[in-house]
């Protein structure tokens, strides 16, 4: 691929601009995807030098987190989603295994303590490279009457995550072991 000179194209180094603190250590303790209400509280911190960045940000209710699945692995083409019982394109898809594993969410931000972001409803694991942050604009983020493809057959009810151990009648990985792999509501219970 070329840019608009002829060039090669070579993405350039991203390098992260702050780190998730959360108490969620493995996938299966997060919810499927933040704004659903089930988010842990956590902290996002901005490293030293980027403090500047996060003025005036404290007047926003929600911000758009864009971060590096770090436990993601393989870059398979298509997935089959918890809900769903078949695979789809990967790109029709918000799962972490992707061609490059960037992901997307978008949090209620409680407070801004100096290079510090409280924010609630969170859906990303302790350690997980932030890349960007952007506040969350109602007038141009949100599309009344937007469709959802299959995902709208698939219904809103059902487990977060594929315990694909379960389905296979294995013991669960040893990470996974000891843990709460259920879905947590807000005060951190697994029902």
């Amino acid at each position: 691929m070329n840019d608009a000179r002829g060039e090669p194209f070579v993405t350039p180094p991203l390098a992260a601009i702050g780190v998730a603190r959360t108490c969620q250590l493995v996938h299966h303790e997060a919810p499927r995807q933040s704004g659903l209400g089930r988010g842990r509280d956590a902290e996002i911190e901005v490293f030293q030098g980027m403090q500047n960045a996060l003025q005036d940000l404290g007047g926003f209710s929600h911000v758009w987190l864009l971060f590096w699945c770090h436990h993601a692995r393989g870059r398979p083409v298509q997935v089959q989603p918890p809900r769903d019982e078949r695979k789809r394109g990967v790109f029709a898809t918000r799962a972490p295994q992707r061609p490059n594993p960037i992901g997307l969410s978008c949090v209620r931000l409680e407070a801004v303590e100096k290079r510090v972001l409280r924010v609630s409803d969170c859906d990303l694991l302790d350690g997980t490279p932030i890349l960007d942050i952007k506040p969350y604009l109602p007038y141009c983020d949100s599309v009344p009457g937007a469709e959802s493809g299959y995902v709208e057959a698939l219904g809103g009810e059902g487990e977060d995550h594929r315990f694909w151990w379960r389905e296979r009648g294995v013991t669960p990985p040893a990470r996974y072991r000891g843990r709460h792999v259920g879905r947590p509501d807000r005060d951190g219970q697994v029902r």
